[in-house]
């Protein structure tokens, strides 16, 4: 049983997008003299809203009839070729492939405080004492 049929998935009125990052990407997009009324970035908020809706409901089918229980990238873009979005697949290919390189960077940071050989409670202690110099330059430079 889904956990649509069990009363697990929010309504529709619950799903949305933040509206503020919604807006300041509609304005990172028009040009300067071009306005975006509230009523037209709350449809396209909801467009936005179906698009995942539509594109996640065909990845999961997807991932069901592969007996999978966790939707891929993969499956992703085989629902964008299934609906008849093959011109998305490059750039959503493009972007999964930075997101693997970023992942894959903050592993060696995670690493690098691994493998300096400190404990964890030493590098608290460290950051400790520089915050404290910290404060105590601030209160030097404000008197």
């Amino acid at each position: 049983m889904s956990d649509h049929e069990t009363g697990g998935m929010p309504s529709d009125e619950d799903l949305s997008l933040p509206k503020a990052t919604v807006t300041k990407m509609i304005a990172e997009l028009l040009p300067t003299d071009v306005t975006c009324a509230k009523e037209t970035r709350d449809l396209i908020i909801e467009c936005c809203v179906e698009f995942i809706h539509l594109i996640s409901s065909e990845a999961n089918e997807i991932c069901e009839q592969e007996s999978k229980k966790t939707i891929a990238p993969e499956h992703i873009i085989s629902a964008l070729k299934r609906l008849g979005f093959e011109s998305f697949t490059e750039e959503v290919e493009s972007v999964l492939k930075d997101h693997k390189q970023q992942q894959k960077d903050r592993e060696r940071k995670v690493n690098k405080m691994v493998e300096c050989g400190l404990s964890e409670a030493e590098l608290l202690a460290q950051q400790e004492a520089l915050f404290a110099q910290s404060r105590e330059k601030f209160r030097t430079a404000q008197q």
